[in-house]
């Protein structure tokens, strides 16, 4: 098949797919390999881009873990982890909100709009969009959403602008902002803002049998099937809280969720737009 060929079949395969998906809401959660290599970010960039001109409302939450780390190096502040979840004192927590909120946010939104794209940056404390309270002392300033105000959020897509999010929230039972797990976070916003779907960018191909044979993605998991894969070891370690947010977010009346490799160029324009699924979808029992 010539080229050209090739791409009108690309166009014409992707056409029932945006049908499908405009005006609905899709939220995005980057992070990982993605958001660290330019020409992965570009490509993330673009596919919002694009899905947003076709007319889907595309949300982005994002973490820094990487830049966050890197600045506490920089001024001499030890990270540390309890649980796996980066332990937050006030320190930490000055690091993380102008780390999120400015550098990582403003970035990002600066780089859509150097493509071509129409983005707006918000932070979960911007019209009390994420309020929480401290989730255990033991993690310092990390915090456990008690609410969501999906309004500026909404307020931003009826207007045409890409939200760009920064999962830090407003502490609701202290006068403090708190440092929010981005898979959560993401997964609370989607269910707020009854979007149809929630992809989370990872640095792994989806959910695989074999942790060591990436050729064992399983491509589709029920959420009744969740508990019994972590008891068999399939799902083990960062991927259990992953899956978890997955199921609630179902449970909280979003269709589908999907774990996408990061790693590969354009992985959410070949999962939303093309008959190849490339990563594992999380979707409801079938009653």
């Amino acid at each position: 098949m010539s080229s050209h060929a090739q791409q009108a079949q690309t166009l014409v395969e992707a056409l029932p797919y945006i049908q499908k998906f405009t005006g609905k809401t899709i939220v995005v959660k980057y992070g990982g390999n993605a958001m660290i290599s330019d020409d992965l970010r570009k490509a993330v960039m673009s596919d919002i881009i694009l899905l947003s001109l076709v007319g889907i409302r595309v949300v982005m939450v994002h973490g820094g873990g990487p830049e966050i780390s890197d600045m506490l190096k920089k001024i001499g502040h030890e990270s540390k982890f309890v649980d796996g979840l980066r332990y937050t004192d006030e320190t930490t927590m000055d690091v993380v909100q102008s780390i999120l909120c400015g550098k990582v946010n403003k970035n990002l939104v600066a780089q859509i709009n150097r493509l071509g794209g129409q983005a707006i940056g918000l932070c979960g404390m911007d019209g009390q969009l994420f309020q929480a309270e401290c989730l255990d002392e033991k993690y310092g300033l990390v915090g456990r959403i008690t609410g969501v105000n999906p309004e500026p959020v909404e307020n931003a897509l009826e207007t045409h602008y890409i939200p760009v999010v920064s999962t830090v929230a407003q502490g609701m039972d202290a006068d403090t902002a708190y440092n929010i797990n981005a898979d959560t976070a993401a997964a609370k916003l989607a269910e707020a803002l009854h979007a149809e779907k929630l992809i989370l960018l990872t640095d792994v191909r989806g959910l695989l049998r074999d942790p060591h044979d990436e050729e064992t993605l399983i491509h589709e998991v029920r959420t009744g099937e969740v508990s019994g894969l972590i008891a068999d070891g399939v799902i083990s370690g960062g991927m259990i809280p992953k899956m978890q947010c997955c199921v609630d977010a179902i449970a909280g009346g979003v269709e589908r969720v999907h774990i996408l490799d990061g790693r590969i160029p354009h992985s959410i324009l070949i999962e939303l737009l093309s008959d190849r699924g490339i990563g594992t979808m999380l979707k409801q029992e079938e009653n």
